[in-house]
């Protein structure tokens, strides 16, 4: 049985489906510059839409402080359209009377895209009242913004306690993996952590030493890494301040019997700007 439901367990046709996704792009004065996320939740985007759902897409942009026009979700949408070739319409917020009557508006199986959810600082606060505000927008909610299911937002958690709660296909596909490689995996398992920060992941790493025989950290996690063990990172990004943290976590790993993996070179710059001059070094010949 699975633990979790998902679009094979529920009728979409005539309800308005609170779609969870991550539009959260790379731009470039303006215009996507990458469209693999959108490709990514395409998929559970057009099969609603083809089952005579209406889709009403919720998400995230970048890390506004309040309405920001260069955090609008307008030309991701625009983008999203194009992608997935149907007509993606826009309301200019998540909540409130632009949403409500957008969504009025809507007819099955049609595709809209509300406003970026952190223009409201109730987003990120999981605000109970923010909760319900979007939640009088759908029927059922669905999830299929894994990379964001980590944070306990409105958006991402708080509307599964309101409304029917359903896992997209992107969501769906990221578990069944998770499950193959965690909860029955054939041996040796490595797990590749990536990303900038340590402190939002220190749940994560502590979890999966414990279940893994090799654990490889990289990108600018692995410098916080790093610099608990005494090498000099410079001015690049870590989290210095998380050096017990980190070695916590080796030492939980050297007793599970997981062999951490960091990496054993780095390519140094002297400014942090594109295309500037950089040289490799071994771990124990950087210049300080």
């Amino acid at each position: 049985m699975k633990p979790f439901r998902t679009l094979d367990d529920v009728d979409v046709r005539a309800k308005r489906v609170l779609l969870r996704v991550d539009l959260n792009v790379p731009t470039e004065n303006g215009r996507v510059a990458d469209t693999t996320r959108l490709e990514r939740v395409a998929p559970t985007i057009t099969e609603i839409s083809a089952k005579g759902g209406k889709v009403i897409l919720l998400a995230h942009f970048g890390r506004p402080k309040g309405r920001e026009a260069k955090d609008s979700l307008k030309p991701v949408a625009a983008a999203l359209s194009q992608v997935i070739k149907k007509p993606v319409a826009f309301a200019d917020d998540c909540v409130g009377e632009p949403a409500a009557k957008a969504v009025a508006d809507m007819k099955d199986g049609d595709i809209l895209c509300l406003e970026n959810t952190r223009f409201h600082k109730e987003e990120e606060k999981n605000d109970p009242a923010f909760v319900t505000e979007l939640a009088k927008l759908g029927d059922i909610w669905v999830n299929d913004a894994f990379s964001a299911a980590h944070r306990a937002h409105a958006s991402t958690e708080g509307l599964g306690h309101k409304l029917p709660a359903y896992a997209g296909r992107t969501m769906q596909a990221e578990l069944d993996a998770l499950s193959k490689a965690l909860e029955a995996p054939s041996r040796p398992v490595i797990a590749i952590i990536g990303g900038a920060k340590v402190s939002t992941k220190i749940d994560l790493l502590e979890n999966l030493v414990s279940k893994v025989d090799a654990l490889v950290i990289g990108g600018g996690m692995a410098n916080t890494f790093l610099h608990a063990q005494g090498i000099g990172v410079g001015k690049s990004l870590a989290e210095k301040d998380l050096a017990p943290t980190a070695l916590r976590i080796l030492d939980k790993a050297e007793a599970a019997n997981c062999a951490i993996i960091l990496p054993v070179d780095a390519v140094v710059a002297f400014h942090f700007a594109a295309n500037s001059p950089s040289h490799a070094f071994g771990l124990d010949a950087i210049p300080a």
